[in-house]
């Protein structure tokens, strides 16, 4: 009998999550939760780390006995510490403006595609690479640690840099799992502030008698580790949170012009794989429009949204759910309005007509990563995994399942808690690999299918989004 504590920290909540194993079952509660909201200081967006860390500590005194704990956290953000081993400043967030322009400026250091066949990340201002480039706190640090990795430090005193969460920093080779020193160097980086590159599902030290484990530090690939799928063979996933993650699992990279040119992604998974994504910005866009609302004195649940949007008439506007425009905090639907009238389509006037138009942009968008990922790997799918938070969005398993035409198998919800304590079992010795862990999960989780009612109106509407976001 063994008993974990996996710590999971989206960029707008976290909780902790109590499991036991006895051998062949895997039993879990949520013990603990809280909002994730970020600080500005001096006008900057932060992480508030001394709240965060508060956090953790109550939920290890909730816990009592546990055999072991991890973190695995969003990707791309940091810590800097100084030569005294404290941090600098609270970690930035990865939505503060800094960054803005700053991909024009590194594009006159590497082109583009160099940069893309060394990385193979999708360019976004929000990776790690081009946050450094902005950080005037830098030229401070001793030392930078990813976010999950930050967690294991404050608890233990030792330091790693786990290889799925370095793996989303546009620093590291996917080929030589490895730092790829014609980046690194050519941006003036010293990688001698980096902690030493740890393989996922290692024992980073102790707390109190508690093993800490370094297992995937990137929440995503936590959710890839317990999908619960043993043919790998056509058949995509979609993490989907705060971020919607789609994609599939491949041997080898994928570093080509194309694939730089489609904005995909290569990520280092938990078993040894890659996995090829797309990073689509997800139900976050919900999040804002309910506390839009909420700011305007209209309190609407999740479910009253949704309710809404199934009222409302089909297809009448999209936006790309990546759209500058739409990714910082505030006005979100003055913002959806605007992004509407430019486009030239119908401007939407009500609740239920917005958040309809955000739900069908979401699945046109995940259809339209999809036929680029095939594209690029010369393969198509037959089923997608929808894992995470989102599966208990019912609509957008319908809508996204309807749009794609294949079925949509959803859950867990817990996935990438499930794939933590997966990790942490592996490197307690309980289990042997992250196959079988897929296979205890797809034993003992409860997954929903949902059946593709796919029509023309999808099709002559994929049409028209093609050509609003291209």
């Amino acid at each position: 009998m063994k008993q974990v504590l996996a710590f999971d920290f989206g960029a707008s909540s976290g909780r902790a999550i109590k499991a036991t194993f006895d051998g062949i079952n895997i039993k879990y509660e949520e013990i603990h939760r809280f909002e994730n909201t970020p600080i500005i200081i001096d006008g900057h967006v932060h992480h508030d780390i001394e709240m965060i860390k508060n956090e953790i500590d109550k939920a290890i005194e909730k816990a009592g006995d546990v055999d072991s704990l991890a973190f695995d956290t969003w990707g791309v953000d940091y810590g800097l510490l100084d030569k005294d081993e404290k941090l600098i400043c609270p970690p930035y967030h990865y939505r503060d403006t800094r960054t803005d322009g700053i991909l024009e400026r590194a594009s006159e250091v590497i082109s583009p595609d160099t940069l893309y066949a060394e990385t193979g990340n999708q360019i976004m201002a929000i990776n790690t690479l081009f946050q450094l480039i902005a950080d005037e706190n830098v030229k401070y640090a001793k030392s930078l640690l990813f976010m999950p990795d930050l967690f294991g430090y404050m608890l233990t005193g030792n330091k790693a840099c786990e290889y799925t969460i370095a793996s989303t920093s546009q620093m590291l080779s996917p080929k030589s799992k490895k730092w790829s020193e014609g980046v690194t160097k050519a941006f003036g980086i010293n990688t001698d502030i980096f902690a030493p590159l740890t393989r996922t599902a290692t024992i980073l030290g102790q707390y109190k008698g508690i093993d800490v484990i370094s297992v995937a530090g990137h929440d995503t690939q936590c959710a890839v580790a317990a999908m619960p799928c043993t043919d790998e063979k056509g058949t995509a996933f979609l993490s989907c949170g705060t971020w919607s993650l789609i994609g599939c699992e491949i041997d080898e990279p994928v570093l080509t012009e194309k694939s730089n040119r489609l904005e995909l992604s290569n990520e280092l998974g938990a078993n040894g794989k890659v996995n090829y994504l797309k990073n689509i910005s997800g139900l976050w866009l919900i999040q804002q429009l309910k506390k839009d609302y909420e700011a305007k004195g209209k309190k609407y649940s999740y479910n009253d949204l949704e309710m809404l949007a199934r009222e409302s008439q089909p297809f009448k506007c999209f936006v790309n759910p990546d759209a500058s425009s739409l990714s910082t905090h505030g006005n979100l639907i003055e913002k959806i309005q605007n992004y509407c009238k430019d486009t030239n389509q119908y401007v939407p006037e009500t609740v239920g007509e917005t958040v309809r138009c955000v739900y069908e942009s979401l699945a046109l968008k995940y259809r339209f990563a999809l036929e680029q990922i095939s594209e690029c790997i010369g393969n198509s799918f037959e089923r997608l995994h929808l894992l995470g938070g989102g599966t208990k969005d019912n609509f957008l398993c319908e809508m996204t399942a309807d749009c794609i035409d294949m079925p949509v198998i959803a859950g867990p919800i817990e996935a990438t808690a499930l794939g933590n304590i997966i990790l942490q079992l592996i490197a307690l010795g309980e289990i042997d690999s992250v196959s079988k862990g897929r296979e205890i999960i797809k034993q003992s989780e409860k997954l929903y299918s949902y059946t593709p009612h796919h029509s023309a109106e999808w099709d002559e509407a994929y049409e028209r989004y093609v050509k609003i976001i291209k």
